[in-house]
């Protein structure tokens, strides 16, 4: 079996009872860093000294196929070096091929900087995107196609570029775009920082320091014609979408009211 096991984001209270158990008992870890997985050994006072293999990004596909015939018979936990594996760390290539062999991949549930941002953002929680790492490269050229999108999004950025990645995400959303950038979070150092791009681009112009998420508010719904909210019901029912899923699907992207748009789809 494959158990992928969510480990501490920084504070190690926050590593569940059923971790605990699970590296005590562990034969077989695939850590993203195995001296990082060795220090949470220690810190959590487990005697256990189970066979280390190192899963990152350089390796993963060519250590894939023994980690999948080495779960047959035992059980392989998989850990990244904070939050749960395969969330922008190592992890998917292994579940992928597991699946497709048909062995067994399980989880033990834990702490995540993608939600604990989300929810203290204050920024809407209902319906999110996660983004990963934003690209060093052509990052304007990647996220302007994100500016419309109305749902919030979640990125991560490294505290090095934090500044520069805040001014290029005011430039591509708008400077007046909600924002939060949570830093350091559950550490003794947490902070969240709400604001506009603007502003938290310039607070964090020279840097900061530590694991940082960003939070940006989604678009706000643009205003649409029945018309051409009549044409976008119509190409989603031609993909064989039904009526009513299609206007309400429409209607939500555009701000119309569902039952006119609806009422007014079947004038058509």
């Amino acid at each position: 079996m494959i158990i992928l096991a969510a480990t501490p984001i920084g504070n190690l209270g926050d590593a569940s009872r059923r971790l605990v158990e699970a590296l005590g008992n562990a034969e077989v870890i695939a850590a993203e860093d195995t001296r990082t997985t060795i220090q949470l050994l220690r810190a959590l006072a487990i005697g256990n000294r189970p066979r280390l293999v190192a899963l990152h990004e350089h390796n993963e596909v060519a250590r894939v196929a023994e980690l999948v015939e080495l779960a047959r018979d035992a059980d392989v936990l998989v850990l990244s070096d904070a939050g749960m594996p395969t969330i922008s760390d190592p992890g998917f290539p292994l579940v992928q091929a597991a699946a497709e062999a048909g062995v067994t991949v399980t989880a033990i549930p834990g702490p995540s900087a993608v939600l604990t941002a989300l929810a203290v953002s204050g920024l809407p929680t209902d319906r999110f995107c996660f983004e990963g790492f934003l690209p060093r490269k052509g990052r304007l050229q990647a996220m302007r196609p994100l500016a419309a999108e109305p749902r919030t999004l979640v990125f991560f950025e490294s505290p090095h570029r934090i500044g520069a990645a805040l001014a290029d995400l005011a430039e591509a959303f708008g400077p007046d775009r909600r924002a939060a950038v949570c830093r350091e979070l559950t550490k003794l150092h947490e902070e969240v920082a709400r604001g506009t791009l603007s502003e938290l681009a310039e607070r964090f112009a020279e840097g900061a320091r530590g694991e940082i998420v960003i939070v940006v508010a989604g678009a706000e719904p643009v205003a649409a014609s029945v018309d051409d909210a009549l044409g976008q019901v119509r190409a989603l029912t031609a993909s064989g979408m039904r009526l009513k899923e299609a206007t309400a699907e429409v209607a939500e992207a555009t701000g119309l009211s569902r039952r006119e748009l609806y009422e007014a789809a079947l004038r058509s």
